[in-house]
């Protein structure tokens, strides 16, 4: 269903359906939007403007606060929704929920620290910084995190005085579905936010329609390329782009071997590997080879189950059928390449979504290709020190991640200092991110921190003021003006 100047009406578009990974259920079953929907959706979010943004932050923060409470009522249902949808292990599902509730107050504090309005003393007056939200604003989220990225950008975005309009993968309709009617029973105002459903014809229908503001989008490189490409002509348009990466994860001197290997594994492999702050490589320098011997015995190791399963496992499914193929097609070509298998990539027996986490030592590769598998494929690279180390983590046009294990402060600041990421992590996981912190990539991993705590930033814009209570002659006229 679509969800339209606050109304529930059925699309007009392409059939769609969302799947059970473990069983391959069907979930979901509806329309998409078509061009008329999409039209109808941001002409709502454009009618609901005036007054949205008119209204003060008290009365929006109640609202948004009312939606955490719909949140906290709704979890333990919502979070199986998720991890229905997505595959993903009841637990895992249920830390994204709670993502989802921390992110509403984290959303308010950012709106008041980062964009409260400021005032200076100028000659004649004073001189003011206030800001205005962007408009129409359209979020596009993934199906990774089908609750927790997209919730990370429509609370910002309405928080700032924004309208908008939601479209979610088409992997994931059924929990955007639900998540939305959790703001419609939070009181939302009609058209303050709308939902339209589709694949790739209603996203370019959405990117290209011409009274959208700005676009805050998460998702593949060659997406974001697009985007970018389709909006050349349209400067007034902010494009706020988080694209993922090859990251690397740097092990150098460690003592506790065993915190190593679980910081990887959870690095490496949480959430199938369907993270986009998954380390996809992981470089050793000489003397740890111990570590890299315990890596192997554990990932051998790591329980790939049912979602639902007691006991919980690891990771369950990945999103489909083709995302597993993708993963193995990746192990083949680098074996081809000359990767030497340490841990193999196994199609599974429990459905065709499911496949085992895969290990590679591609030191001697021949060509190595600057993509991220999407997926628990992790690529060994062993070099002598910490600065080849650096070289080889750098040799990415992606920057969205990187980490060093180490007990040395030092070699983090050399680390920090030489390596190209838009987070840098010292002896933490490449993966889960303080909501307090900024996030976001650099290179072709993106633009704007569009997440975090810095993502208000990109939904609204400063505006200078120049103010005086009445006008006044100046006491010394400019050379050449007379008023007689």
């Amino acid at each position: 269903m679509l969800f339209l100047n606050g109304e529930w009406r059925q699309g007009a578009g392409a059939e769609l359906a969302s799947f059970n990974p473990a069983n391959e259920q069907r979930l979901w079953a509806g329309f998409g939007a078509n061009a008329v929907d999409v039209a109808d959706a941001v002409a709502s979010a454009r009618r609901a403007l005036p007054a949205w943004r008119r209204t003060s932050i008290e009365q929006r923060s109640e609202i948004l606060l009312a939606f955490r409470q719909q949140l906290e009522q709704h979890q333990v249902r919502l979070a199986r929704l998720i991890s229905e949808e997505t595959g993903k292990p009841l637990w895992d599902a249920a830390s994204e929920v709670q993502a989802m509730i921390g992110k509403i107050p984290v959303s308010l504090q950012a709106l008041q620290t980062r964009r409260a309005p400021s005032e200076i003393t100028v000659p004649g007056g004073t001189g003011s910084t206030r800001y205005k939200p962007l408009g129409v604003v359209a979020v596009f989220g993934p199906f990774n995190f089908p609750g927790h990225i997209a919730n990370g950008q429509i609370v910002p975005a309405l928080a700032a005085g924004n309208t908008v309009v939601f479209k979610p993968s088409e992997l994931t309709p059924l929990v955007a579905q639900e998540t939305v009617k959790l703001w419609e029973a939070a009181g939302l105002p009609a058209g303050v936010l709308n939902l339209v459903q589709g694949g790739r014809e209603t996203g370019s229908e959405l990117s290209s329609h011409p009274d959208v503001n700005g676009i805050l989008f998460t998702g593949s490189l060659r997406t974001g390329v697009a985007l970018q490409q389709a909006l050349v002509g349209r400067p007034e348009v902010l494009l706020a782009l988080e694209l993922g990466g090859n990251n690397p994860l740097v092990v150098h001197s460690v003592q506790d071997v065993d915190a190593a290997v679980y910081w990887t594994i959870q690095s490496a492999y949480v959430t199938a590997g369907q993270r986009c702050t998954c380390a996809r490589r992981l470089i050793v320098t000489d003397g740890n080879e111990a570590f890299v011997d315990r890596l192997i015995s554990a990932t051998r190791q790591i329980r790939v189950g049912a979602p639902d399963a007691d006991p919980q496992p690891f990771f369950g499914p990945l999103i489909n059928a083709a995302a597993a193929q993708h993963v193995l097609a990746a192990q083949k070509e680098l074996i081809q390449s000359g990767a030497k298998l340490l841990v193999p990539a196994r199609p599974l027996d429990l459905g065709s979504a499911y496949v085992s986490p895969g290990l590679l030592d591609v030191t001697d590769c021949e060509l190595l290709r600057d993509e991220e598998v999407f997926g628990p494929l992790l690529q060994v690279i062993r070099v002598p020190d910490l600065n080849a180390a650096i070289d080889r983590a750098n040799r990415t046009q992606y920057g969205l991640v990187a980490a060093l294990f180490s007990d040395h402060r030092e070699d983090f600041e050399t680390f920090y200092d030489a390596v190209n990421a838009g987070l840098v992590n010292w002896n933490r996981p490449t993966t889960g991110a303080s909501g307090q912190l900024p996030f976001g990539g650099i290179g072709r991993s993106g633009n704007h921190r569009p997440a975090g705590y810095f993502m208000i930033d990109a939904c609204n814009s400063p505006v200078g003021t120049m103010e005086a209570p009445r006008l006044v002659l100046p006491e010394t006229f400019s050379p050449g003006i007379v008023l007689s």
